[in-house]
């Protein structure tokens, strides 16, 4: 039986790797970097956003090396400068010389790499409940990058994510718990993040004379009620970044693309594709 899951886009091969990737619209280009929850795929972090930002830019959405449907070989080395790699292998593919990137979470630490190690490369940044700097982890995200399978663990991840609790229906606790069991992805997830889970935090982190150097006007946006990643994360990255705007969501917890999502492309769509300020 064939698999039709909206999940699945175009392939293209970049070295020995082949990347899922989700390319929709016309104009502007847009590169939006997904999380690193359990069974995540491009799809699932940004299925609210690509059908509207698609209307007015150009949208690219890949699985990042190690996540969803992107396939890469088993000794790949998987830390920033490999996900980096991806991303500039993945625009001179499809001829884009920079982009505006938004970045969830893991893919906001991405994000910023990218931008660090390869400025020209990058219009402007939206940064959204992104890891960028060290800090203890969380119990939420040390639950996160620890899942084991589970329909009651799913449960309790989507619980974590989501400020508003009637998200967590039966539905999608069993979709999130089908994803994160597909194949081989369990085995993949767990060897990105093993214990003890503060090197992962701190894999991520850039240096705060890094960060200081980033001169892209960026977009950090939070939930206020994140259990993943503390508020006080993007506080520190607002004051680190020379050109940074901080928009908090109240009553909203880690999935601010979900929970928020009118707000959410409203900001996003002013800063990345009408303001000039």
């Amino acid at each position: 039986m064939t698999d039709t899951s909206p999940e699945i886009a175009r392939s293209l091969t970049l070295g020995d790797c082949a990347v899922n990737v989700h390319d929709v619209g016309q104009g502007e280009p847009i590169l939006l970097i997904h999380g690193s929850g359990p069974g995540v795929t491009a799809w699932a972090n940004w299925r609210g956003v690509i059908p509207v930002l698609g209307q007015r830019a150009r949208v690219v959405a890949p699985d990042m090396l190690g996540f969803g449907y992107t396939r890469c070989p088993p000794d790949q080395v998987l830390d920033p400068a490999a996900w980096v790699w991806q991303l500039v292998d993945l625009m001179d593919a499809l001829d884009l010389p920079a982009a505006h990137v938004v970045g969830n979470s893991f893919g906001g630490a991405i994000a910023l790499a990218l931008a660090h190690r390869h400025p020209e490369r990058v219009k402007r940044l939206v940064l959204m409940g992104a890891v960028g700097v060290s800090f203890p982890i969380s119990a939420g995200l040390d639950k996160v990058w620890g899942y084991q399978p589970s329909l009651g663990a799913m449960r309790e991840l989507i619980g974590l994510f989501a400020f508003d609790q009637s998200i967590v229906t039966d539905d999608l606790v069993r979709m999130r718990h089908a994803a994160s069991t597909r194949a081989d992805v369990q085995e993949r997830f767990a060897r990105l993040f093993p214990p003890p889970r503060q090197r992962g935090v701190d894999m991520l982190a850039l240096p705060e004379a890094a960060l200081r150097t980033i001169a892209h006007r960026t977009l950090i946006v939070h939930g206020r009620d994140d259990r993943v990643i503390p508020l006080e994360v993007s506080e520190r990255l607002l004051r680190l970044l020379p050109h940074a705007d901080l928009h908090v969501f109240g009553e909203c917890g880690h999935w601010v693309q979900i929970e928020k999502l009118p707000g959410f492309l409203r900001l996003v769509s002013d800063f990345l594709l009408e303001s000039k300020a």
